[in-house]
């Protein structure tokens, strides 16, 4: 049987090798081509936290951004993750943004508002859904959480969002520390909104049992803690059912390889589809080139510290779970795909 790491580890190394070649019938308009007037002065990427997917690939897009013209100057943003990336981009301190497909969902039915709506410039990469705990702790299954104290991630991240609606589906009932909750203790789990660093120093230091986290596979920080103390990841695709049931078809069954992490068995846990966005009065130009750079740059957008699913080329791009295409984004495509 063949490892599931090196598909993995295959698909990103056809995706730098063979970009090009996959790309070599577009006729892509020249990046450069732009006038002054078309191109803006600066464009900022909200990103993510230190030591995540988000903000090394926000920084990879930024000097992309700016190689080819695209803006003069481009910057990547250093974030709490998926909700406060939507923030930033409604409130207009921010140009594009990358978020989970749930957390922008959310933000289409009013619980983040704006006069500009939120559209897709594409779809990607796949996140995973890590559930982390110290391999001395003895936990095997999420049900095994009852009555433990789990970091969720910060306010503002994805992970925020996307982990007690896990604990939801696993039929337990996230509870904020300190509220005096009625929950029984049978199903109560204790939340602290943790984002990755500070929740791996508690997991660390154990004043957390567990640590859920949305990225790459590796995420570079978790390998980093799994070196220092040994962790173990807990299976959650079994809760698709019904986190799909009640949330929506956000969600997919992916696999953590065995080996992503060192001599750590292959998992299977939750995806959620990562995407580009931007405000839906964002230039039409300006959306125009982002598309032509990103299908044509591929290759200079894949993050060294982590392998997965990218989903760079035009065919994939366009599958937004559900959020709108730009519609100079979705023009792009049908220019460069037909």
């Amino acid at each position: 049987m063949t490892d599931p790491s090196l598909n993995l580890l295959s698909r990103r190394g056809a995706l730098k090798a063979g970009v090009a070649a996959g790309f070599a019938g577009l006729l892509l308009p020249a990046l450069g081509a732009c006038t002054a007037h078309e191109r803006p002065d600066s464009v900022t990427v909200a990103g993510g936290e230190a030591g995540g997917f988000y903000l090394e690939f926000a920084t990879l897009l930024a000097a992309s951004l700016q190689r080819h013209g695209v803006a003069r100057n481009a910057t990547a943003l250093t974030t709490g993750g998926s909700l406060d990336n939507l923030e930033q981009l409604l409130n207009g301190k921010a140009t594009i943004a990358v978020a989970l497909a749930d957390a922008a969902a959310q933000s289409q039915t009013g619980s983040i508002s704006s006069d500009a709506g939120i559209t897709a410039l594409g779809r990607v990469y796949e996140n995973y859904v890590h559930c982390v705990v110290r391999r001395a702790s003895g936990i095997r299954t999420i049900a095994e959480l009852a009555g433990k104290t789990v970091a969720v991630g910060e306010p503002g991240s994805g992970t925020s969002l996307t982990t007690p609606r896990l604990i939801d589906a696993a039929g337990l009932s996230p509870v904020a520390a300190g509220t005096g909750s009625a929950v029984p203790a049978g199903q109560a789990v204790t939340v602290l909104n943790l984002g990755l660093n500070d929740g791996l120093t508690a997991l660390r230091e154990g004043a957390v049992d567990a640590l859920f986290w949305s990225g790459g596979v590796p995420t570079a920080a978790i390998a980093a803690a799994h070196n220092d103390v040994g962790l173990n990841f807990l299976e959650l695709s079994a809760l698709l059912p019904a986190l799909r049931a009640k949330y929506g078809v956000f969600y997919d069954s992916v696999l953590i390889p065995e080996g992503a992490y060192e001599a750590v068995p292959a998992v299977w846990t939750v995806g959620v589809t990562n995407l580009l966005l931007c405000r839906s009065d964002l230039a039409d130009a300006t959306v125009k080139r982002i598309v032509e750079l990103v299908v044509g740059h591929a290759e200079e957008l894949i993050p060294q510290s982590s392998l997965g699913v990218q989903f760079l080329s035009p065919e994939t791009l366009i599958n937004t779970a559900g959020i709108p295409l730009h519609p100079a984004a979705a023009d792009a495509y049908r220019q460069l795909h037909g």
